[in-house]
């Protein structure tokens, strides 16, 4: 298999999963705002993030980059996935936390039909796509890198 069929390969798993994930932060998020949290909307989606992300380190290392899954670097992807996604979780709030808290899209300056529209434009489809840019070059920059015997074999 060419090093193109691969990227490609990798690359629609990668959106299966970050589908799937996807729908998971929905469930939890709008389970949690329209029930328990619905005064703290940032957290409740900040709460859906964190279980998607477990869920996306389990499916990424098993599905997506299991080429890629070295004994050797074993110890170190969790931490390093754990550090990433924290930052594509802020990545991915701070669109919803600027809007709501920022331009001031929230009830009652704006009718709550407008909110429920700005929070999933911010959150779920703006933020979900820096992160999910995001989160393409650091996994393979720094947790699931081509491994050195791979490179060689490319140069060579």
């Amino acid at each position: 298999m060419s090093n193109n069929q691969s990227v490609i390969i990798r690359l629609v798993r990668f959106l299966g999963v970050g589908g799937f994930c996807f729908v998971l932060t929905l469930a939890v998020n709008y389970a949690l705002k329209f029930t328990v949290l619905l005064e703290h909307p940032t957290t409740a989606f900040l709460i859906a993030n964190s279980v998607a992300t477990v869920v996306s380190f389990i499916l990424t290392r098993q599905f997506t980059f299991q080429d890629r899954n070295t004994s050797k670097r074993k110890r170190f992807q969790a931490p390093a996935f754990l550090c990433i996604s924290i930052a594509a979780i802020a990545i991915n709030t701070a669109p919803l936390y600027i809007s709501r808290w920022v331009l001031g899209w929230h009830y009652p300056l704006v009718s709550y039909f407008e909110q429920e529209v700005s929070d999933f434009i911010s959150g779920p489809i703006v933020g979900t796509l820096l992160a999910m840019l995001f989160r393409w070059w650091a996994l393979h920059k720094f947790v699931f890198p081509v491994p050195s015997d791979q490179l060689e074999k490319t140069k060579g």
